[in-house]
C-alpha cells in the first residue's frame, strides 16, 4: 500500500545531495500546469510532449500533447520530495513494486531526443513484448536501439525500462540493422533484410 509522503519504502533512491529523476502522477490534463508550478518553486520538471495533427472541419492543426497521460518527471534531492507532493495537481510518485526507483539520466535524455525528432509517437506497455533487436544506423537518431515490431507503419519500439513504457515510432527499414540476438525464421533466411545496400542475416 502506498502512503502519501512516506519514505520508508523497501528501496529508496532519493539522495541528500545528488538530484535524480523520478516519475510523478498528475491530475488528468494537468501535466503542463504541474511543470509550470514546480519550475516556479525551483524544481526541475520535464513533461514529454508529442506533436500530433488534428483535423478540424475546415483546417488541420498541429498541437502539442503530453506523450504520457498524467506523467511528469522531476529531478530532485530528498528534501524536495515533500514539496513536490504538496504541489497542486500532483497525485503521487510512481512506485515500482513499492520501491521509489530513480530513472537514469540516459533514459530521460533518450526520451527528450526522440520527442524532438519524431512526431505522432505511440506509447505502450513493454511487459512481455517480443521483437527483433535492431539499431538505427543513419540520421539524427543513429545509435538508438530498439525492437522491430511490425513490417509497416510504426515499426520501431524503443523501450524505456525504468519508466515502464515503450515508444512506438515509424523508422525507414533501410535505416535499421539487426543486433546480436536476432532470431530469424526459415522465411527470413530466404528473404534477408535489405538495409543501406547490405543484406543482414542476423
Amino acid at each position: 500500500m502506498e502512503v502519501r509522503g512516506n519514505l520508508a519504502l523497501t528501496e529508496n533512491h532519493l539522495s541528500d545531495h545528488t538530484p535524480k529523476w523520478f516519475a510523478i502522477y498528475t491530475k488528468f490534463r494537468a501535466e503542463k500546469e504541474v511543470a509550470r508550478r514546480l519550475t516556479k518553486r525551483g524544481i526541475e520538471c520535464y513533461v514529454p510532449v508529442n506533436q500530433v495533427v488534428r483535423q478540424y472541419s475546415r483546417k488541420r492543426k498541429v498541437i502539442d500533447l503530453p506523450l504520457i497521460n498524467c506523467y511528469a518527471f522531476v529531478k530532485i534531492t530528498r528534501n524536495q520530495y515533500v514539496p513536490v507532493l504538496e504541489t497542486e495537481y500532483v497525485i503521487k510518485f510512481i512506485h515500482f513494486s513499492k520501491n521509489l526507483i530513480a530513472i537514469p539520466d540516459s533514459e530521460i535524455q533518450l526520451l527528450k531526443r526522440i520527442c524532438l525528432e519524431i512526431d505522432e509517437i505511440e506509447t505502450e506497455e513493454i511487459a512481455f513484448k517480443k521483437g527483433k533487436p535492431v539499431e538505427i544506423i543513419s540520421g539524427n537518431l543513429t545509435g538508438i536501439q530498439g525492437k522491430l515490431v511490425s513490417d509497416l507503419g510504426k515499426n520501431f519500439l524503443v523501450e524505456l525500462q525504468y519508466i515502464g513504457i515503450g515508444l512506438r515510432v515509424e523508422i525507414d527499414p533501410k535505416l535499421l540493422k539487426p543486433l546480436p540476438g536476432w532470431k530469424h525464421s526459415k522465411d527470413e533466411e530466404d528473404h534477408p533484410v535489405e538495409a543501406m545496400g547490405r543484406k543482414y542475416w542476423g
